[in-house]
């Protein structure tokens, strides 16, 4: 079911299968931002990712001598969503645990998902409880994608935390499988500028690391204004589009968790930049869209 957020400036709708936005318009012209799941490119919108990010090595993960099978991104993307409460420019979502997802994950949850409009931004907040007598861990992450403009030339303009454009990125190349590997790839991107081209995405998404991006804009050549901001203070941020397709559209993907290395073999409490979370304590992040 559509759900509808709306201001001066926006109207957003967010579907409560997966908790996903689906669109964000502007009021007065018209224009859809967000990516329209066009299924010869990409069948999804704006994705939630938990409790994983991306894939396990073969599919299969290891907790307390067991092991789970699950696909990439997990499992909140494809569940149907509670809604908790909503106004017109606020609504919350929430999804728990069930059998279903305990045969996947062994973990006792509570994920409750925001959407608020003010002005000409979207905030995305994310809250995940803790419900089990143990130590809990996850990952959750975003996957927006965004509509290209049709008669211009665009390029991701980059900065750090401190609103700095950087000098260069450092890529973590991913190899098979949907896992990365041990190689790092340096791009320089002078001025913060990214020019978003055919084969950008030929190896799959850029996963830029170590909290070294704190905003990203897409801009185009004829003005010195985004068409849209995302900031974050998420670890890691993954820039994509479908590989060797010249899609229409670009995500940008605050993450706080990553795929595994093709050469890991550990436990998920290994898992680089794996969440934990303590017995009944809560994990609260956020993300804004600005345009």
């Amino acid at each position: 079911m559509l759900y509808t957020l709306q201001n001066e400036d926006l109207i957003c709708e967010i579907e409560t299968h997966g908790a996903e936005l689906k669109s964000i318009k502007d009021r007065a012209s018209g224009r859809e931002y967000l990516w329209n799941a066009d299924p010869r490119y990409w069948n999804r919108t704006s994705p939630v990712l938990f409790p994983f990010v991306g894939a396990v090595k073969d599919k299969q993960y290891r907790h307390d001598g067991r092991t789970y099978n699950i696909g990439q991104h997990g499992f909140a993307r494809d569940m149907e969503f509670a809604v908790k409460n909503s106004s017109d420019d606020e609504i919350w979502f929430e999804l728990s645990e069930s059998g279903e997802t305990m045969a996947k994950y062994p973990f006792k949850f509570n994920l409750n998902i925001g959407y608020r409009i003010e002005g000409r931004s979207v905030t995305v907040l994310w809250s995940v409880k803790n419900t089990n007598d143990d130590l809990m861990y996850f990952s959750i992450g975003a996957h927006p994608g965004f509509m290209l403009p049709e008669d211009d030339k665009a390029s991701f303009r980059l900065y750090d935390g401190n609103g700095i454009p950087v000098k260069s990125i450092r890529n973590r190349v991913f190899g098979e499988g949907g896992c990365v590997t041990d190689m790092i790839q340096v791009i320089d991107t002078p001025d913060g500028i990214l020019p978003i081209t055919e084969h950008l995405f030929d190896k799959d998404a850029l996963v830029i690391e170590d909290n070294r991006i704190g905003r990203v804009e897409i801009v185009t050549g004829k003005s010195d204004t985004p068409l849209v901001s995302v900031m974050f203070t998420s670890p890691l941020v993954g820039l994509w589009s479908p590989p060797h397709k010249n899609a229409p559209f670009v995500c940008i993907e605050p993450w706080y968790g990553r795929c595994d290395k093709e050469s890991f073999d550990g436990e998920l409490s290994e898992r680089e930049y794996e969440q934990k979370l303590p017995a009944g304590e809560e994990f609260n992040a956020s993300y804004r869209i600005s345009l």
